[in-house]
């Protein structure tokens, strides 16, 4: 009972990986870095950047559907430091995006709004300035890529105040604001994507997985 349930499982396992043109495979038996018969990126990936003319190398680990990213990616330093947290829909970046230094204090968030881009022209309903809670629908131009739109601060990563801010509208600037100085010193306390990360991955070792290229 047991070899034919080992070959059942066998036979599954060989039937799963046989879709995938090439795929590397953890040490716990998973699939990462798939691509299908007709080379489109699917599943979970992890992808490795080297340093490049002084620009620090780093790592992103998320989900593709169709050779596009979509939903949460993380960004992650060489020394496995979580650095940022990005969002994707439609292979573009979408809703608020947060870097963090080594230390995990927050530096940087980004507003973007994605259109799709198997249309040439998308509909976005946009809040009213001057009306509180009232909607508008406009038409936007595809130029195949995402656009800010909503509210990019810059943060000072020791006092943890935000020290610049950006209104954009559907790419178009608004409104730039400097935060007032002070002089106050208060602790700041890691974002919660920080804390979780640190908390779940304390003690592990980064994971490893080797190539599991089939077929031509």
């Amino acid at each position: 009972m047991r070899s034919i349930l080992f070959v059942l499982l066998l036979m599954f396992s060989m039937s799963s990986f046989a879709q995938w043109k090439s795929y590397k495979l953890t040490s716990s038996g998973d699939t990462l870095n798939r691509i299908d018969k007709i080379d489109r990126k699917w599943g979970p990936w992890k992808i490795h950047y080297d340093q490049v003319r002084g620009e620090a190398g780093y790592e992103e680990e998320g989900w593709f559907e169709k050779n596009r990213k979509e939903g949460e990616w993380r960004l992650y330093s060489l020394m496995g430091d979580l650095v940022g947290i990005e969002y994707y829909r439609w292979g573009l970046k979408d809703s608020v995006c947060r870097y963090f230094t080594k230390d995990g204090q927050l530096k940087l968030e980004q507003s973007w709004k994605a259109l799709n881009p198997d249309k040439e022209y998308d509909t976005l309903e946009i809040e009213d300035p001057d009306k509180f809670d009232t909607y508008r629908t406009v038409i936007v131009k595809n130029e195949g890529a995402a656009i800010k739109h909503g509210v990019w601060k810059y943060y000072d990563p020791v006092s943890g105040q935000v020290v610049r801010s950006e209104v954009y509208t559907l790419g178009k600037l608004e409104e730039t604001a400097k935060a007032q100085p002070t002089t106050e010193k208060k602790q700041v306390a890691k974002p919660k994507e920080v804390v979780e990360f640190e908390k779940k991955n304390s003690g592990k070792k980064k994971v490893r997985y080797k190539d599991g290229t089939v077929g031509g």
